[in-house]
């Protein structure tokens, strides 16, 4: 018995016609083997002619079946799904935690996967991969990240995980089996995608530079860039997790952040958010450099030192936060089309530079709104939380701040129930509360975080925590902070629509949230609109169109303050509205906000004597609310030169900060000397011994 071997004729469109011998036996309802594809004989697809495939475009592949015995069939093409594997050709489910500069990682993530083909959605269900980056700062976000894994594995989805949570705890059990990827490394994010979608496990954790400004970037809302300035920071929080991503601080240069705003600005953006772990720490660097000496004095001298410290505060660029925001503002538009704002700031580095931050948030481009946190009203506790300041100094800030800034808004923190705080320490953090009566507090329980010091220390009871959270925020909510804006005229930055649909967001210069109905071709503008309710949280506007409509408004609002003197300037202070600082330093006529001072806006002695909103009168923001009920009742006259005492005393804890440079090297000039003393004495012991 022997075998047949049919033959088969094959030719393609590349390839001369050959004969292919496969052996068979005689079995006439045999389904030949498949035919092999070769790469030459690969179509594309129907729609595609000419030229060849573009440089970077992968084909799909068509699959050719010869059915030899059938003489009438024809070649029978067809068409398989795309290669799952694949790059290039996914699409991407987004999911950020946390904080604004986690905001800003994920548009860059996300902008780097667009521009290698991947599609982004907001849509988990149908993505073929999840990426999640991860907020460490508080365990609700960490338990709501572990939600997510579950539900990804549950769905079979590939998945990385990004952000402060694997580079702070990478030995996580919920990270096992998962691509892991770096607050440093986001630069490579198409390279993990990549990997993890043909089934490997990444993890990029090592620290590098700064990633490039230039990346790719996917906003959120096209109208604002949120731009790192720096990452890590100095301080060394007991409580906090995120220093163990961040690491410590680096800041980027002044001229690329500068470049990057001249691109955003072309690009139709209308916020600037400066964002960062601490911005007031911009340009700063400390050392801490421990020698453990007791072995080598424990014989030489009479005593013996446990360690020495040596520590080093300057320049990590040779530069400040004042000199960057100087640069920015210089790029921004003249028609304040284009407005910026500051992202968080801890008390210690401010500071230094009061009067310097006071001028630029004075700048008609600049949201009159910082973010200081004080933690607690408590210096124990803040001891205890090694904030490194004090109550007073938080205070300092404050009152500096709303004298010098017009219509001055803060934003603050609060920790209840951290570990060793006593009743009488929360009641004096409700006493701050409730003396500042700031529009924003951000009041949460305190969460002890693996890996930190707190996490060590004795708790206080759960009920107990819980219970002064209530307490501290049914006491903030019973302010009304923006009472005294009802029927005022406001200017507003429009950016963004309402999670209801039907009302467009707008900032006032203090950035107050207003809503306004208005058509979506408003988004990315600016424009007065005039308040006609007020809420808890947001205030509710008209949109006035037509300087007439503009003016009666304003003449409804206060008659007195919009009159107008007989004088040579009369034509450039029509510009501000009304005689207040607010309206003449937001004043889109340069030679009037230049002109305007807090004395000239002083104003008649029946005005408000605060230099604050032009909106508001004798609200917390805009006064020193720390004034005795005696001081409330004094004339303008003891105010003006009760201000003046303040801006000496200002002026005077101003040049002492700046000295401490000085101090801090004088400190590292003793510091090193007791290091050469000890060393020589090392020596002469060792050469006495051996001799």
């Amino acid at each position: 018995r022997h075998l047949s071997l049919p033959v088969v004729r094959f030719a393609s469109a590349h390839c001369p016609r050959r004969t292919l011998l496969s052996p068979r036996p005689h079995r006439r309802d045999a389904t030949p083997p498949p035919a092999m594809e070769d790469i030459e004989d690969v179509l594309g697809p129907a729609g595609f002619s000419g030229g060849g495939a573009p440089p970077g475009l992968r084909l799909p592949l068509s699959t050719v079946a010869v059915k030899p015995k059938r003489r009438s069939s024809k070649l029978v093409q067809t068409q398989p799904q795309p290669d799952a594997r694949i790059p290039g050709t996914q699409t991407i489910y987004v999911k950020t935690f946390g904080c604004s500069h986690n905001q800003s990682d994920s548009e860059y993530m996300s902008g780097q996967l667009s521009a290698f083909g991947y599609a982004i959605t907001e849509e988990p269900e149908g993505a073929d991969l999840w990426l999640i980056n991860t907020c460490t700062v508080k365990n609700p976000s960490q338990s709501a990240m572990s939600t997510l894994i579950s539900k990804c594995k549950t769905a079979n989805k590939p998945l990385v995980v990004a952000g402060c949570v694997p580079q702070g705890s990478r030995d996580l059990k919920e990270l096992e089996g998962i691509s892991i990827i770096g607050v440093q490394q986001i630069d490579r994010v198409v390279e993990v995608v990549e990997e993890t979608l043909k089934g490997h496990e990444v993890r990029l954790l090592s620290r590098k530079t700064l990633p490039s400004l230039d990346l790719p970037k996917v906003r959120k809302n096209k109208f604002i860039e949120i731009l790192p300035i720096n990452v890590g920071c100095l301080g060394a929080c007991t409580y906090c997790k995120t220093k163990h991503a961040r690491g410590h601080l680096g800041s980027y240069s002044i001229d690329s952040l500068v470049d990057r705003v001249k691109i955003v600005v072309s690009e139709g953006v209308r916020e600037i958010w400066l964002s960062s772990e601490d911005t007031g720490a911009y340009g700063n660097f400390s050392i801490q450099i421990v020698i453990d000496l007791r072995s080598v004095t424990y014989h030489i001298l009479p005593f013996y030192f446990a360690s020495v410290i040596l520590y080093f505060l300057g320049r990590d660029i040779g530069t400040n936060l004042p000199n960057l925001l100087n640069a920015i503002v210089a790029e921004l538009p003249a028609d304040r089309s284009t407005m910026l704002r500051i992202g968080m700031t801890n008390p210690p580095f401010i500071l230094e530079h009061l009067n310097e931050i006071a001028s630029v948030l004075r700048h008609p481009c600049v949201y009159t709104f910082l973010h200081v946190p004080v933690q607690s009203g408590s210096d124990a506790v803040l001891k205890a939380m090694n904030r490194e300041y004090t109550v007073s100094e938080f205070r300092m800030v404050v009152d500096t701040l709303c004298e010098l800034v017009p219509g001055m808004q803060i934003a603050t923190d609060i920790i209840c129930g951290f570990p060793g705080e006593t009743d009488e320490d929360f009641v004096e953090t409700v006493n701050l509360i409730k003396e500042y009566q700031l529009p924003q507090v951000h009041i949460s329980q305190f969460y002890p975080r693996p890996g930190t010091p707190a996490a060590r220390m004795k708790k206080v009871p759960s009920i107990e925590v819980k219970k002064r959270s209530r307490e501290l925020t049914s006491v903030f909510e019973a302010f009304s902070p923006y009472e005294g804006l009802k029927g005022k005229v406001e200017r507003i930055w429009i950016t963004e629509i309402a999670t209801d649909g039907v009302h467009l967001v707008g900032h006032t210069k203090g950035y107050i949230q207003v809503l306004v109905i208005a058509p979506d071709s408003m988004l990315g503008t600016s424009a007065d609109a005039k308040i006609t309710s007020v809420g808890r949280w947001s205030l509710f506007g008209e949109v006035i169109e037509g300087t007439v409509a503009i003016k009666e408004a304003a003449l409804e609002q206060n008659s007195a303050e919009v009159q107008v003197k007989n004088s040579p300037n009369r034509v450039e202070e029509a510009a501000c509205s009304t005689n207040t600082c607010d309206s003449c330093a937001c004043s889109g006529a340069e030679s009037v906000a230049q002109q305007c001072t807090p004395q000239r806006c002083e104003g008649p002695s029946d005005a408000p004597t605060n230099c604050g909103d032009a909106t508001r009168q004798e609200t917390p923001q805009s006064t020193l609310v720390r004034r005795n009920v005696e001081g409330a009742g004094k004339t303008s006259g003891s105010d003006t030169e009760k201000s003046r005492g303040d801006d000496q005393q200002v002026n005077v804890i101003t040049r002492g900060a700046v000295n401490i440079d000085r101090i801090l090297w004088g400190g590292l000039a003793v510091s090193f000397a007791t290091t050469v003393a000890i060393l020589v004495l090392l020596t002469c012991k060792i050469f006495y011994t051996s001799s």
